[in-house]
């Protein structure tokens, strides 16, 4: 694997500084409590009040807990192994690490700009930066020339790309119906910005992801080489990331609130998604050898 010494470098400081933030969200509890603040907007909103997320909203805090907990218990495990699978010259190692990093790389992303500032912000700075030069060393460790040759003739292209193809149209009309109805109705501001910036985590869906997983599904059931490097690597990621969702989703209804349509949508995209990375990597046919 090229960029194996520089790779693991960066994943192993990933691993050690991602138990640390995780460990914190879930394990401090200092604070005063909740407590109301009137927005900028003139809004009402609980304050969540305890621990690493205390400025987060009651509703938003708890997501980011349980988030910590998928990030803890599957993703930096599942980081772990896949460099050791890497570093052994497999193919689909290769594949489950460069996934397993596109998770990190999104997490803090969305923990760095949305998160409220806390004492973690350097950590989120250096996780940030290490997970996406490692991403991206992975993923210019492929050969594209190739690639497709590694792939059984039986694999089946287009019910796995009109998967993705179908997960970036759903989950789009999903957080367009967040959106959208405020713009019609004149109130421009969906609820769920509460005292935050903007609609961060779906203004990135919208612009980046989702379209990046339509690509990858048009392309890979062209058979065009980019959609046999970016379709079993956006599947690992969108397993990790459908796992850590469905834990928010849950965390929310704990709450009382109402999770309708997310509690249906997110589960069923987190199994589809998880059979079809199952579906792809026993279509992966490994090297002979490869030289590590």
């Amino acid at each position: 694997m090229k960029y194996r010494k520089s790779i693991t470098i960066l994943s192993s400081i990933i691993i050690i500084l991602a138990v640390v933030a995780a460990s914190m969200g879930i394990f401090s509890t200092g604070g005063p409590d909740p407590y109301t603040i009137e927005t900028v907007r003139g809004e009402t909103v609980t304050v969540y009040g305890k621990g690493l997320y205390k400025h987060m909203s009651q509703d938003v805090a708890p997501q980011g807990i349980a988030q910590d907990y998928i990030t803890l218990s599957v993703a930096v495990p599942l980081l772990f192994l896949s460099l050791i699978w890497a570093r052994r010259g497999s193919l689909k190692g290769r594949f489950l690490l460069a996934g397993t990093l596109g998770y990190f790389l999104v997490t803090y992303l969305f923990y760095l700009v949305m998160g409220m500032y806390n004492m973690l912000f350097l950590v989120y700075v250096i996780l940030l930066g290490t997970s996406f030069f490692a991403f991206a060393k992975t993923l210019l460790s492929f050969d594209l020339t190739n690639l497709s040759e590694r792939f059984n003739e039986s694999t089946p292209v287009k019910f796995i790309g009109g998967f993705l193809i179908f997960n970036s149209i759903a989950i789009g009309f999903m957080w367009l119906q967040v959106v959208i109805p405020p713009l019609l109705d004149g109130s421009i501001i969906p609820a769920q910005v509460e005292h935050y910036t903007t609609l961060i985590v779906q203004g990135l869906d919208l612009g980046l992801l989702l379209p990046l997983s339509f690509v990858a599904g048009l392309l890979f059931i062209k058979k065009r080489p980019f959609g046999y490097l970016l379709t079993p690597v956006y599947l690992i990621f969108l397993s990790i990331m459908m796992t850590s969702l469905t834990a928010k989703v849950v965390a929310m209804g704990m709450l009382g609130q109402n999770v309708m349509p997310a509690i249906v949508i997110i589960p069923f995209f987190g199994v589809v998604s998880i059979i079809c990375s199952v579906l792809i990597f026993k279509n992966i046919r490994e090297p002979a050898h490869e030289q590590a």
